[in-house]
């Protein structure tokens, strides 16, 4: 069901964009954004994926040992996965990348990758109740506190001592999994700093260039950048993202005087420049000689993987 949902989201921007001349008007929306701003664009994406990278070389330093480059390659292939294959499917890179670059433990990989998205949602969550419009400042505080004490929380509840072992073999598979979460959340020491400052980042610039397509203030484009990124954490997304970040986009963008229609036609132009970007870091990562393969001290029972991460 989730799966036939996102492909008519897909299916409903497909059909918005073949009505009358909307492809000639997605082109006149491109022209607005001028070369320079397309490169300091391109350049605050890259900001933010050498960002990400510090994240997973600040976690897995251990493994790394020193390949930063290692890191930043393993960050780029999974970015360019996430944005083109369907359903989320391409979150699976970011595990496999792992072990065949590091050999971590596809256990602790995953873990890892659920504390980074944890950590995503939650900082995208304040920053939407710390802005959203018409909340009550007393409701706004409550909203805001809530979420930094439930993020505050969660990694001292995972570490807690627990006897999840001995309550049954479903209990007991939880229990490993929480083991696994709480080992991520102890190993990053400036996780939260990588991620509050990627996020200031990739919304600056998504604000920024929103803005300049819809000819409004930043603060008007930074709504729709917060309301895109807000969809595309919702369970059910479109194919590649398509159609519900558009509409997310838009849907924050009607409070501040923009149109439905004229908010997704902005924001299909910055969903594809995100896309590209993201396509062409990930050709270039995908492209260079990948390292060799190391294998750590839990996998050396077994053989590794050869050959380039892809």
């Amino acid at each position: 069901m989730k799966r036939a949902l996102a492909v008519l989201f897909t299916l409903a921007l497909l059909a918005w964009l073949a009505g009358d001349a909307r492809w000639r008007e997605l082109g006149d929306a491109f022209a607005r954004l001028s070369p320079a701003m397309l490169a300091v664009g391109a350049g605050g994406f890259l900001a933010s994926y050498l960002l990400r990278a510090l994240r997973v070389y600040d976690e897995f330093r251990a493994d790394a040992r020193g390949r930063f480059g290692a890191c930043l390659r393993i960050v780029l292939l999974h970015n360019a996965m996430v944005n083109v294959v369907p359903f989320r499917g391409g979150e699976a890179a970011f595990p496999l990348l792992l072990r065949r670059t590091f050999g971590t433990p596809l256990g602790r990989a995953v873990a890892s990758l659920f504390w980074f998205r944890l950590q995503d949602a939650l900082v995208v969550a304040v920053l939407a109740v710390a802005v959203w419009p018409g909340l009550p400042p007393a409701l706004r505080a409550a909203g805001v506190a809530a979420l930094v004490a439930g993020a505050w929380y969660l990694p001292r509840w995972a570490r807690a001592p627990h006897a999840w072992a001995e309550r049954g073999a479903l209990a007991a598979k939880l229990g490993k999994l929480r083991d696994a979460f709480a080992e991520s959340t102890r190993h990053a020491r400036y996780g939260w700093l990588w991620t509050v400052a990627n996020w200031s980042v990739k919304l600056a610039v998504q604000a920024w260039l929103l803005a300049a397509l819809v000819a409004g203030p930043l603060a008007t484009g930074a709504a729709g950048a917060l309301g895109a990124e807000l969809a595309a954490i919702l369970p059910v997304q479109g194919v590649a993202g398509f159609g519900t970040y558009e509409a997310g986009a838009a849907a924050a963008l009607l409070p501040n005087g923009i149109d439905f229609e004229s908010g997704l036609q902005a924001a299909l132009v910055l969903h594809l420049f995100v896309i590209a970007c993201a396509l062409a870091a990930g050709a270039v990562a995908w492209l260079a000689p990948g390292p060799a393969p190391r294998v750590s001290a839990a996998t050396d029972s077994q053989p590794p993987l050869s050959g380039n991460s892809r």
